[in-house]
This record gives structure tokens, sequence and C-alpha cells, in this order.
């Protein structure tokens, strides 16, 4: 049984749930149900998808994130950065005429789903670790950025889309101009939905509205913004005056079942699974281990990655396209209060009413209100302070960060998250290899041993000590040999060089003959070579090689050991006890 609630844990927060649960989830369930709808058809088009693929999207894969997630407030569905993804990868494969865009889409969430799962059974969610927060950052501002660029051309009439920014601004100075009646549906619309998302709620409680109904109402802002549009759509025949319309949504609930698809279709589509697989993933745990930590609960990124494949594989059986957890959505779950997946549940139940009985009523919906639906939650993910951030902490991290943004809105999504993949790994090695390390002396009247640049300590030319704050690896053995010949050739009464091992947890074989190596040369220069502060299980394995019977040198429980040994120490005290 035990066993049985790891992989489903519906068992085990299911068996606690009581009313009290059940009245949190569902009010919460109410206000993200309001957010999700017109959220569902918005990303639906920016994916290039029909808009009942947005609604399909919210019923089947938040079922399926219920039984299998361990976050307790993650709220599965249509994200603006994957659904751009789904369009850049949906868009190749029909221009070669392999499937149509749906299909496309199913299939690609079916992908997404199987690798997440393939991810989750082999435990592989420290995958998440090796994309580094500004890479993600700068993905993630550039994608918004894109987005609503994108989306612009729809909010004036002139058509929108395109997948770098080159290609938006192209389209956006396209001699055909702006459309008035759209401009007016979409500008308007985007101010009434800025004025809700930042003014409204406070304004209604200023008012002496309830915190509660205040965030219900300030919420509805998208809903009610479709349901005037629709009005005045109906009212003024605006479908006759050129302005687009959403145009027929079918009713009804998706019928499960497998989209056709082909090995050349299947091929065309992995690399842009795996990328929108690792993308949601990190975006989904970020959120979900954020806010589990604000109620002291505990995410297991394994079991997150079988609750996302799980959403995904009922995405694509069910005519939708690839979901992840959305950040706004979640945070809003969590302020309305829910405590269980349960609230995606009833969630997913308030989206299947809207598509079953308010689908009729979407053919007169300019298309202009869901992309100002679109911009104003896209714009809310643009963080360009954070440039200037990680500027601050780190030159390399702000390089990676920039190329990242650089490369998404220059090259497209896809070149963009690959270039922060590539960029991240390529950080990580090079830090690795390039390790901090110190020339260190004495601090007067005590035992320490600091850097020389840093602090005002005691040395002798006679003995150097170097503190290495890294493992030896085959990365960066040979970094270690270069930096030792260089401070022995610009030090000549050197007669001792000592290597302090305080962070070196591990030393491979590359690296152990790196420092044998380095041995011989210094014993040829009339040099001796010791070691201090070495860890236990370092010397265990040191051991069991030949290198301290060929070490001309010794090895120190500490620093200070090493240089009372050697006659260069200040208040040595008893005689040193020797390494062993």
């Amino acid at each position: 049984m035990k066993q049985l609630r790891h992989w489903l844990p519906i068992l085990d927060w299911g068996s606690r749930y009581d009313r009290a649960t059940f009245g949190a989830d569902l009010l919460a369930a109410v206000i993200v149900t309001i957010m999700l709808i017109p959220q569902s058809l918005a990303y639906a088009m920016l994916a290039a998808l029909p808009p009942e693929a947005g609604l399909y999207a919210s019923i089947l894969p938040l079922m399926a994130y219920a039984l299998f997630g361990t976050s307790r407030v993650l709220a599965v569905g249509p994200v603006a950065v994957v659904s751009l993804m789904t369009a850049s990868a949906v868009a190749p494969v029909v221009s070669a005429g392999l499937a149509d865009a749906m299909t496309a889409a199913m299939v690609l969430a079916l992908m997404s789903g199987a690798m997440l799962v393939l991810m989750g059974l082999l435990r592989l969610g420290f995958v998440a670790n090796f994309l580094s927060h500004p890479v993600i950052s700068g993905f993630i501002t550039a994608s918004g950025l894109l987005i609503a660029a994108g989306q612009l051309g729809y909010l004036l009439g002139m058509g929108g889309g395109g997948s770098t920014l080159p290609a938006v601004v192209s389209r956006l100075s396209e001699p055909q101009g702006v459309h008035p009646a759209t401009a007016g549906i979409g500008v308007g619309v985007l101010v009434f939905l800025w004025f809700a998302r930042s003014r409204l709620k406070p304004l209604l409680i200023r008012l002496g509205l309830g915190m509660t109904m205040a965030t219900v109402i300030a919420r509805a802002a998208p809903v009610m913004a479709i349901f005037v549009t629709i009005a005045l759509s109906k009212s003024f025949d605006l479908g006759a005056k050129g302005v687009a319309l959403v145009g027929q949504v079918p009713a009804g609930l998706p019928v499960p079942g497998l989209p056709a698809a082909d090995m050349a279709l299947i091929f065309a589509l992995a690399p842009a699974a795996f990328l929108i697989s690792i993308v949601g993933f990190v975006e989904s745990v970020s959120v979900a281990r954020t806010l589990a930590a604000k109620r002291r609960e505990r995410i297991g990124p394994d079991q997150e990655l079988l609750g996302l494949g799980a959403a995904n594989l009922a995405a694509g059986m069910s005519g939708a396209f690839p979901v992840t957890g959305g950040f706004a959505r979640s945070v809003v779950n969590f302020d309305a209060g829910a405590r269980t997946p349960a609230a995606g549940a009833f969630t997913a139940i308030g989206i299947a009413l809207a598509a079953l009985y308010l689908a009729p009523l979407l053919a007169a919906l300019p298309q202009a209100t869901l992309a100002a639906t679109i911009i104003v939650a896209v714009l809310s993910l643009v963080d360009l302070p954070a440039l200037a951030r990680v500027w601050a902490w780190s030159r390399h991290d702000f390089a990676a960060m920039l190329a990242t943004i650089l490369m998404t809105l220059g090259f497209g999504v896809e070149a963009g998250i690959s270039a922060g993949v590539v960029l991240s790994i390529l950080l990580v090695l090079w830090r690795a290899s390039h390790p901090h390390s110190a020339v260190v002396g004495q601090v007067p009247g005590t035992e320490h041993y600091r850097n020389i640049s840093r602090h005002q300590v005691i040395t002798t030319p006679r003995v150097l000590s170097l503190r290495v704050d890294e493992s030896l690896w085959f990365g960066n053995a040979r970094f270690l040999e270069e930096k030792i010949e260089a401070l022995a050739a610009c030090s000549p009464g050197l007669k001792h060089i000592v290597l302090m091992c305080p962070a070196v947890n591990d030393i491979d074989a590359s690296a152990l003959e790196s420092l044998a190596d380095i041995n011989r040369r210094l014993m040829d220069a009339g040099i001796r070579f010791h070691l201090s502060e070495v860890k236990g299980p370092v010397m265990d394995r040191l051991r069991r090689s030949d290198f301290l019977a060929g070490l001309s040198g010794e090895v120190f429980l500490s620093q200070h050991e090493a240089m009372c040994r050697l006659g260069e120490g200040g208040d040595c005290g008893p005689e040193a006890r020797k390494a062993g």
C-alpha cells in the first residue's frame, strides 16, 4: 500500500479529505476557472490552434495531474511559453505536409508526456538543476517579449504571429495599416485588463467589498471582457466590418483517442518535444517548490515528472496540446486557499461545463480580445531588471542570460532554449575547470590561513601554500599544473609547496596523474611537494594508490601543522603530529 501511495499521491491526501478541504478547494477552483477560460482560448490562438483545443487542454490534463502530481496547489494547463513553443514546432511540420496542425500538436503532447514519464521512472528529476536560473529567466523574458510583440498585430487588426522578433517587426511594418474598429476593441480591452489586474481589487476593497468577493471580481475581468466584446460584436456586426472573429467553436467534450502519426512526423517533432518537456518541467517544479515551501510541504521532482507526463498524455489523447504548471494560475490557486490537487479536478469540471454550454457564444468573439488577454498575461513574465541584478552578481551568468534573450528574440524559442541549455552546461564546465585558488598565509596570532590578497598575513619565501577550492578531476587537472608551475617559476628561494585540500572532495585518476607529474617536476627543481587538510575518503583512496610512496613531501593533518613541521610557523605549540 505504501508503494501504491508513492505512485498515486491521491491515495495519501484523499484518505484525509474532509468537508472543510472540499469547501476550500471548490472556492479556489471557481476563481481559477474564471481565470482559465479566457486564458485557454487565448493560448490556443497563441499555439495557432482552434480555440476549443485550449478548453480541451484544461480538462483531462488537470484530472490526470490530480491523480499523479505531488503539488497541492500547482495549476496545470496551457501556458504562454509552451504554447509559443508548440506553434514554433507545429508550423514547419504543417508546411512540410507531414500532418495538420491539430494532429501535430496532439502528437507533440503525447511525445512530451512519454518523455516526462520515462524521465520520472528513471528518476531524472535532477535534470532541472542543469538549467541555470539566469538562463531560464532570460528565456522566459524573451519569450514574453516575443509573444507580446506577436500579438500586437492581432490587437491592431494587422495580422499577428511571427516566430522571431525580426519577423514580427516585418509583419507590423507591412503597408495594410491599422484596422480602426479592431484597434479600438483591442486597446480598450488591454487598458481594462491592465486596470483590473493592477488597480481593481484594491479599489473594490476600499469601497467596502470583502477580500474574497473583490478577488473573484478582479479575476473575472477577462471573462467580462469576453462577454462585453461578444455583445458589441453581435450588436454592431463587427465581423462584417472587417474585425477578425474567433469563429465557430464546436460545443461538447473531447472524445479520447490517439492521433494518426508516422515515423517521419515523430522524428520531426522529437527535438521540440524534448525541449518542451524540459522547459515545462523546470517552470512547473520551480513554481511548485516555491509555493510548497510557504506551507512547509514537500515536492517530489521525480513524481512531478510522472504527474506532468500523465497530464500531457491526457492532452495528446483529448484533442489538446502540451501543458505544464502555470505560475500566475498557481499563485491564484494558492492565494484562493486550495489545499489539494482536487482543486484542479474541480477546475476541469468547470472548464468542461464551459466547453458544453459557452462554446456557441464564442463565434462572435473578436481575436483582439484574446490578443489583449495574452499581452497582459505575458508581460508579467518579463523581468528586464534581472539583467542588471545578474550583471552585478556574475558577469558569466549575465553573458549567458543576455545570449539566451538575444537568441530567442532573433532566432526563435527553440534556438533560444537550446542556446540556454548549452550555455548552462558550458558555464558549469568552465567554472569546474577553473576552480578558485589562493596563495595563503598565516593570520598573525592564530592558526588560521587566509588569502594573501585579502588579508594581512605572514608568509615566508621558502614555503608557498596554495589552497584549491574544488575537487580535482580531468577538467581542472591541467589548470592546477599550470598554476603551480607559474608560482614555482616566480619564487626563486622556494623549497616547499603545500597544497591545501579542505574543499577537495574527490580526486579522479587524471587528477592523480597530474599530482604525480607535479611532484616529479618539483623534485627536479629541488622543491618538495606536500598536502594538507586532506579529507578522510580522499586520503583512503590515496593510500590505495602508489602516489604517497613517491611523494617528495608529507601529508599534514592541518595547514598549521605543515608550517610548524617545516619550521616556518609562528606559535606552533607542541610538536605537530603527522597525518595518517
